[in-house]
């Protein structure tokens, strides 16, 4: 009998999600998370980004990394350390939208929580943002 844990996968490591949905429109969650204040609160102030693959970032935390893939209005992967961060705007019906931070290739379990707990409250900022655009 074979036991897995939550969150491990057989290619990418350990990762997480985390997800909500918000009442702004996909267009809208898009232009804020792809802009500049929304790069500063998921990727980290300064954090500036091509958008094409291969291109590469970097923080004023000095964090490194390069774009894995960039889809205008859908998604963006970036490396970020030794792991991957993808972030993606879907529609949720009713001129809603779904906002989704995933991050794999994780060492452990206890990153694993570490991070779950950072994406929460990244997610809390983008929300609370995008509620003074309004």
């Amino acid at each position: 009998m074979s036991t897995r844990s939550t969150g491990l996968t057989q290619d990418a490591g350990w990762q997480v999600g985390v997800s909500r949905t918000l009442p702004q429109s996909p267009a809208v969650v898009w232009e804020f998370i792809s802009g500049p204040r929304g790069l500063e609160l998921w990727l980290g102030a300064g954090a500036r980004l091509a958008p094409e693959p291969g291109a590469p970032y970097e923080t004023d935390a000095g964090l490194t990394g390069e774009v894995r893939g960039y889809r205008p209005g859908d998604r963006i992967r970036v490396t970020y350390g030794d792991t991957t961060v993808q972030v993606a705007v879907s529609a949720a019906g009713g001129g809603r939208s779904v906002l989704v931070f995933h991050q794999e290739r994780m060492a452990s379990a206890e990153e694993r929580e570490r991070r779950r707990a950072h994406w929460q409250r990244v997610m809390d900022q983008v929300v609370e943002a995008l509620a003074d655009l309004a």
